[in-house]
C-alpha cells in the first residue's frame, strides 16, 4: 500500500469518526423501516422465522415478504453476539469505507489517475448521505457495497474477458436482490446485457448463458419460497404497494396534499378489506396499472422529473432527521415546505425567510453545488471517447435504473446503491476533459 493509499483511507476514515460521532450525540440512527429489519434478524436469531412484523401481533403475510433476508442476517450476525445497534454501525462505517477504497480502485483501472484522487475525495466527502447512511440502521450502505462489487467485476470482465467475473457479476446481483428489491426488475436488463455482450464477444454461449441467467433463477426459487408461504408467487410485497403509493407525489404536485392523502387512505382501505393476500396483492397491481394507464403521459412526465432531481438532491431532511432539527411526524406530515416545494410555490421571493428558518441551508447549499458539479462531471463521462462506449453504456444502464426507479419518491438514499459509481464517473469524467491528449480506447 503506497503513501498516497494510507492518506486517502486516513481521511476517509476520519469522516467516518466525525460522522460516528455525531450519531453518538444526535442518537438519531433509525429511520422509519429500522424497526422492521430489526424485527426480521430477531425473528430469525429466535426461530428462523423470515417476518418483519412484530410476533406478538397476529401474523400478517405481507410482513413475511416486505423486507429481503439479507440485511436482517447482517443484524443477527451482530445479534448473536450482542444486541446492539451501535456495534452495526460501526460495522457500517467499515463497509463504507471499504466501498469508496474499492471504488477508487475500480475507476484506477477505467483510467483515472492517482493524481486526481483529491477530486473524488472531495466529491465523496461532500456527500454526506455516504455518512449519514453509515451511521442509520438501514440496508442501504449494504446494497451498496452489492452494487460497487457487481460494477467492479463488470470492468474486469471487459478488460480481461474472464468468464469467471461474469459469474460474480451475477453473485453479487443475487446478493443485492437480497438486500432490497429494487435491483428485481435489473435482472432482466442482466441477462440481456451479458448475452449481447457473449455475441459481440463471439464467445461459446452455453456456459456463459447458465451464467447469466443466475439472478433469474435465484428469482424464480425465492418467489416459489414466497410462494409456499403466503399462497402468492412474489419477490415482495412492497410492489404492489408501490404500485399505488408512487401514485401519491403525483397527485400531491398535481392536486394537493389533501387530495393525495385522501387517495392513499381511501386506496388502503380498500385494500385492506380483501381478506386474501393473494387478491389483496393483484389489486393493488391492478389498480396501480390502471391508475398509470389513465395518466400516462403527465405521470411519466412527472416520474422522469423527479428521477432526474436526484442526481441533484442535496438531502436537507435525511441532514435534518440525523440531527434531530426534524422528526418523521413532521416529514410525513408535510406541515413544512421542503426547499423545492418553496422554490415552486413562492419562488425567489420566498427563499430568504426559508434559509432563515433553517439553519442547515448553508450546508445543504453547499451540497447543492457539489451535486451540481458531480451532475456536470457525469455528462462529461457519458461523452468522453476515452472511455469505452460499451463501459458508458452499461454505467447509464446501471446508474440511470436506479434514478428511475426512485421515480417521485426520489432522495438521496435511493442513489446511496449507486453514488460511489457517479461520482467515480465524475471524476473521470473532469480528469479525461481536462487531459487534452486523447488515446485510443480500451
Amino acid at each position: 500500500m503506497t503513501k498516497q493509499d494510507k492518506t486517502f483511507i486516513g481521511i476517509i476514515v476520519l469522516v467516518h469518526v466525525v460522522f460516528f460521532l455525531m450519531a453518538c450525540h444526535y442518537t438519531r440512527i433509525y429511520m422509519g423501516d429500522s424497526y422492521e429489519y430489526i424485527y426480521e434478524a430477531l425473528n430469525i436469531k429466535d426461530g428462523c422465522f423470515l417476518y418483519s412484523g412484530n410476533p406478538a401481533l397476529p401474523i400478517s403475510p405481507e410482513y413475511m415478504t416486505q423486507r429481503q433476508p439479507g440485511y436482517p442476517l447482517l443484524l443477527m450476525g451482530v445479534y448473536l453476539f450482542t444486541i446492539n445497534n451501535w456495534v452495526v454501525l460501526v460495522l457500517q462505517n467499515v463497509l463504507s469505507v471499504f466501498n469508496i477504497y474499492y471504488a477508487r480502485k475500480v475507476f484506477h483501472q477505467l483510467g483515472l489517475s492517482a493524481k486526481y484522487d483529491w477530486l473524488l475525495l472531495l466529491l465523496v466527502v461532500a456527500y454526506p448521505s455516504q455518512f449519514i447512511n453509515a451511521n442509520t440502521i438501514a440496508p442501504d450502505i449494504l446494497l451498496q457495497t452489492c452494487t460497487v462489487m457487481y460494477f467492479g467485476h463488470f470492468v474486469q470482465l471487459w478488460q480481461s474477458k474472464a468468464i469467471k467475473h461474469a459469474a460474480l457479476m451475477s453473485l453479487w446481483l443475487v446478493a443485492g436482490l437480497m438486500v432490497k428489491p429494487v435491483l428485481y426488475p435489473f435482472t432482466l436488463v442482466h441477462v440481456i446485457f451479458l448475452v449481447v455482450l457473449f455475441v459481440y464477444w463471439k464467445a461459446k454461449m452455453q456456459r456463459l448463458v447458465v451464467v447469466a441467467m443466475v439472478p433469474v433463477i435465484a428469482v424464480i426459487l425465492y418467489n416459489y419460497s414466497n410462494y409456499t408461504r403466503t399462497g402468492k408467487f412474489h419477490f415482495s410485497s412492497n410492489q404492489a404497494f408501490n404500485a399505488i403509493y408512487y401514485y401519491y407525489p403525483f397527485l400531491s404536485a398535481t392536486q394537493g396534499i389533501d387530495s393525495a392523502t385522501s387517495f392513499l387512505q381511501t386506496e388502503r382501505a380498500a385494500i385492506s378489506s380483501i381478506p386474501s393476500y393473494k387478491d389483496r396483492y393483484d389489486y393493488a397491481n391492478e389498480r396501480g396499472m390502471s391508475l398509470l394507464k389513465s395518466n400516462l403521459a403527465p405521470y411519466m412526465l412527472f416520474h422522469f422529473k423527479n428521477s432526474a432531481r436526484i442526481f441533484i438532491d442535496p438531502g436537507k431532511a435525511e441532514i435534518d432527521l440525523f440531527t434531530g432539527k426534524l422528526t418523521f411526524g413532521k416529514l410525513y406530515s408535510k406541515k413544512q415546505e421542503g426547499f423545492f416545494a418553496t422554490w415552486k410555490s413562492k419562488g425567489f421571493a420566498g427563499m430568504g425567510k426559508y434559509i432563515k428558518e433553517n439553519a442547515s441551508m448553508p450546508i445543504v447549499l453547499l451540497v447543492l453545488l457539489m451535486n451540481c458539479a458531480r451532475a456536470l462531471g457525469l455528462v462529461l463521462f457519458f461523452m468522453s471517447r476515452k472511455v469505452n462506449g460499451i463501459v458508458r453504456l452499461f454505467t447509464f444502464m446501471l446508474v440511470g435504473y436506479f434514478a428511475f426507479a426512485a421515480g417521485p419518491i426520489a432522495n438521496t438514499r435511493y442513489f446511496i446503491p449507486v453514488s460511489l459509481i457517479a461520482i467515480g464517473c465524475a471524476a473521470l469524467g473532469y480528469a479525461n476533459y481536462f487531459t487534452k491528449k486523447i488515446q485510443p480506447a480500451k
